[in-house]
């Protein structure tokens, strides 16, 4: 196996190395190094994750189909079978959570984007393991979905912001109804907000055309990463008031340029590369030209980006001098930075040379460093994707030393090569990418290249290496006539897998440095590794043997387990337990050890699904409390950085796809509109509460029917309690993303607007409640100044009329008593099975249908035959134009593959 041979590989070359001579013994010897960094990615495997959708974007009422695939980089051990995949909206607020079991690296999900839940928006898809998470959650797979709205949506916008200067900027907004006509002559007001409270607002009137123009001063800058401009047009007899809000993050207009020197510092005398990088206030890259100058404003170099707002240059510094780049941008703007301090002493390694078969880097020192350091032992070591590929001592024998490294023996991927000192000081680094390793050769073709609309299509796909090897792909077939995109924006499996899984922040058009079509994607490529960031592991801390503490272990199933108390406390060894999910037909006895830790595992079962775990087979039940452990999750991350890729106006940049989803749902809905008469039923919020009036919306609410079914309320907070982290220590609350940082100031509840305490909290009846709401924030400071707390859960119940009643027995008062030796929850199961919908149209009767399929063919579990092929039908829908087939997939060993193939229908 290949992952075997690296591993070979470096210690071939510690036999070398430790044929170097050094005239000056090393504070730790380079075996040691090696030792310590090997134990390291021996104990803690990289583990990433990917989904392949089957569209970039969707509509409301669709269904969204997703592949995951899980790639490891170690054959000894048992991988995660579980991958989560999280749904939050523009806010970041988490919206649904799905857990998709894994076979051979892979498994299927899909979510229906219901009308009643899902409205138009950014959502982001975020993915992971649970042993993922416990490690910097910036390797998570993150990606945009936006999803438009042509069924509830009432008001449609199309805004662009004109900034003005400085702070001000004009928004031109156009508004049309649900039937895409002008808004014209219709009064309206609007307000600006932070986020939370009004910075701006007026009224105004759209013209003839239905629009508007609106002039902003947003005086602080900070406002537009979550401001919104919230607009509400007036109604009339014949139409009712509607509602619009809009995203401020396009308001302002303003740039930095930084400058990223090779390797890691500016170095006199010493000519090397010098990376930059031009963002734009929403951290997209900017097109820009500049001049590097000297104090005494003499030209040393000119400069021009590559097309992505990053590049780089070749100068000398000179020792003492300070420079300054002036840049100008593609709206005339010029603006001048200053380049990073020039250092007379120092070390770096940097990329002479990459064509050919080996990489050609160079440890270049500058004339006092070398004057200082002469005759000293370096170590170089290279990592990649969970192994350390190359470990070798250099002694620095001249200003300059060559260091090779063949590409055929590295993985595809990023390369970290980093230099340190002989006591493990690390001196500088240097990313590169290797793909001198093949990828999957998937060779796509149809049996035609033109086709008529509903005409059946075989497609072949052929894999020639794919041997005896396990693998798996996936195939999407869509009307991009309909769907346009443009690819180089997607995060495919070969820029997710070997770019952004390893590189921190947002890295904009992944899928373009792996796109043959551009000439300069390479350097392209070069520009962005010195450009981003890289922390997945810290070589100081490995040698300092300060390891990361693991939470998760990698999941093999679904665990339920907890302790078994008596009502005193004290816990119960040896004590039985019942699980029942009559859903699954699943019964499992358990018995306690004795700390009275009971669990069950391995339970396969699907989402929604209710769970009932029983002490009652004991004999002394009655005394028996379950306490059953709550299912972490890691917190959410804030300041996301790819909302860079939110859409801004959804209904202009996807006009082509909500049309015709408005006419797909209306040929599947007969009834179009309908008027109900009737008493609608208020719903119940906190705002209704004096002492919680001050708190901005919720995070998250949980209704009645979420509740049912439980008669232990603090069980059933535990599972239902989003964003917050019950400790069993301390048996408080706490606010999750506050918690993991060492927080310990607990959330403060609340029952019908009156504060109560932890253990008031059973003594509430599950079924009386008519809502939870969930504050992770308190802006306004009206709550926690008074209770010093951290976020807020506020209870309400519902509000029966009074009725006389007669009076109950004994056994009815004892019947509503919650039973603590019975829990009864409906845990996270795995996502429900669902097949994608193909039509056949083999009769003319099925051809006299209307077709509006977007996803024309989706197929998550393509596997090939002993020859590597497989041949897939379907038939096409009614649009006509051109077809897009995307194919991914991977195999045991972790190579991967990605082909695109275009077929037309007329």
């Amino acid at each position: 196996m290949k992952k075997q041979f690296f591993y070979l590989f470096v210690l071939s070359l510690l036999l070398v190395a430790n044929g170097l001579h050094a005239q000056q013994k090393p504070a730790i010897p380079i075996n040691n190094v090696v030792e310590k960094v090997q134990q390291y990615f021996g104990g803690y495997p990289v583990e990433k994750v990917h989904l392949h959708f089957d569209k970039p974007y969707y509509a409301v009422g669709d269904t969204l189909w997703f592949k995951t695939y899980m790639h490891h980089n170690l054959f000894d051990y048992d991988p995660s079978k579980i991958v989560y995949v999280e749904v939050l909206n523009s806010k970041d607020s988490l919206i649904q959570t799905l857990r998709i079991p894994l076979k051979d690296n892979a498994g299927n999900g899909h979510l229906v984007l219901d009308p009643q839940f899902v409205s138009q928006d950014n959502y982001r898809f975020r993915a992971y393991t649970k042993w993922m998470a416990n490690f910097d959650n910036s390797y998570f797979f993150n990606k945009i979905v936006p999803v438009g709205d042509a069924i509830n949506k009432k008001l449609g916008a199309e805004i662009v912001f004109t900034p003005e200067g400085g702070t001000k900027t004009k928004a031109t907004v156009q508004f049309r109804d649900r039937q895409g006509n002008l808004l014209s002559r219709r009064k309206l007001s609007w307000e600006a907000i932070d986020g939370w409270d009004p910075f701006d607002k007026g009224k105004a009137e759209t013209d003839d055309m239905g629009r508007i123009q609106i002039n902003l001063n947003i005086k602080n800058p900070e406002y537009i990463k979550k401001g919104r401009l919230n607009v509400k047009i007036d109604g009339d007899k014949l139409e009712p008031a509607v509602e619009g809000s809009y995203s401020l993050q396009h308001a302002l207009w303003d740039a930095d340029v930084q400058f990223f020197p090779e390797g890691g510092d500016l170095l006199a005398g010493v000519p090397k590369k010098l990376a930059f990088k031009a963002l734009s206030t929403q951290g997209r890259g900017l097109r820009i030209k500049g001049k590097i100058l000297d104090s005494k404003k003499k030209e040393v170099a000119e400069f021009a980006d590559l097309g992505l707002g990053m590049g780089a240059i070749t100068f000398i510094p000179v020792a003492g001098e300070k420079y300054k780049a002036t840049v100008t941008f593609e709206n005339g703007e010029q603006r001048s930075y200053d380049l990073p301090e020039v250092k007379e002493e120092g070390i770096n390694v940097v990329l002479a040379k990459e064509d050919g078969p080996q990489f050609q880097l160079g440890l270049v020192a500058s004339e006092a460093f070398y004057q200082k350091m002469s005759n000293q032992p370096f170590y170089v070591l290279g990592q990649s994707n969970g192994y350390l590929v190359y470990a070798a001592q250099a002694t620095l024998k001249n200003a300059s030393v060559v260091v090779n490294i063949p590409k055929d023996k590295l993985p595809n991927g990023i390369v970290q090569i980093t230099v340190m000192q002989s006591d493990g000081t690390p001196l500088s680094e240097r990313l590169v990418f290797n793909d001198a390793q093949a990828l999957l050769p998937i060779a796509v073709k149809t049996d035609k290249t033109d086709y008529s609309r509903k005409e059946v299509v075989k497609l072949s796909i052929n894999v020639p290496s794919a041997d005896s090897l396990k693998s798996n792909y996936s195939v999407a077939v869509i009307d991009e006539v309909k769907v346009p995109h443009d690819d180089d924006q997607d995060l495919g499996i070969l820029g997710n897998y070997l770019l952004t899984s390893d590189l921190t922040g947002y890295i904009e058009s992944p899928n373009y440095y792996f796109n043959p079509k551009h000439e300069n994607r390479r350097e392209a490529l070069d520009a962005l590794l010195m450009t981003q960031g890289f922390r997945r592991f810290s070589y100081t801390d490995l040698l300092a043997e300060k390891f990361p503490q693991v939470q998760f272990l990698p999941e093999q199933g679904i665990t339920l387990s907890g302790t078994l108390r008596l009502n005193t406390g004290r816990t119960v060894p040896n004590g039985g337990l019942l699980l029942s999910i009559p859903s699954r037909n699943i019964r499992k006895d358990a018995y306690t050890d004795p700390q009275g830790r009971f669990v069950f595992e391995n339970l396969v079962f699907p989402d929604s699904s209710k769970a009932t775990v029983s002490a009652r087979g004991n004999a002394n039940f009655r005394e028996l409390v379950i306490y059953m452990d709550q299912t972490y999750f890691p917190a959410i991350d804030q300041g996301n950085p790819y909302a860079r890729n939110n859409v801004q106006n959804i209904d202009a940049d996807m006009k082509n796809y909500l049309t015709n989803s408005k006419s797909e749902y209306r040929s599947s809905v007969l009834i179009d509109e309908i008027e109900v008469t009737g008493v609608q039923r208020k719903q119940v919020t906190s705002k209704e509460f004096s002492a919680l009036s001050g708190l901005s919306m919720p995070e998250h609410r949980i209704e009645a029917n979420r509740i049912s079914g439980c008669n232990v309320l603090t069980m059933c907070l535990n599972t239902l309690l989003t964003g917050i982290t019950y400790d069993t220590q301390t048996l408080k609350y706490y606010v999750s993303r506050n918690y993991n940082q060492g927080s310990r100031v607990p959330v403060q509840f609340f029952l019908n607007g009156m504060p109560i305490d932890e253990p008031s909290l059973n003594s509430i009846i599950p079924s009386e409640i008519e809502a939870i709401e969930i504050f992770l924030r308190d802006d306004l400071g009206t709550v926690s100044r008074m209770y010093q707390n951290d976020g807020v859960v506020s209870i309400m119940t519902k509000k029966n009329e009074q009725k006389s009643q007669p009076r109950m027995s004994l056994a009815e008062i004892e019947s509503l008593l919650p039973k603590t030796n019975v829990i009864d929850m409906m845990p996270l199961g795995y996502v429900k099975e669902r097949k994608f919908y193909m039509p056949k149209y083999d009769t003319p009767e099925s051809k006299n249908t209307n077709d509006y399929r977007t996803t024309v063919y989706w197929n998550p579990d393509v596997t090939l035959d002993e020859t590597g092929n497989a041949t897939l039908n379907f038939y096409n829908a009614d649009g006509n134009g051109k077809y897009k087939i995307v194919v991914e997939g991977q195999d045991e060993s972790g190579n991967i593959g990605r082909q695109i193939y275009y077929y037309n229908v007329k």
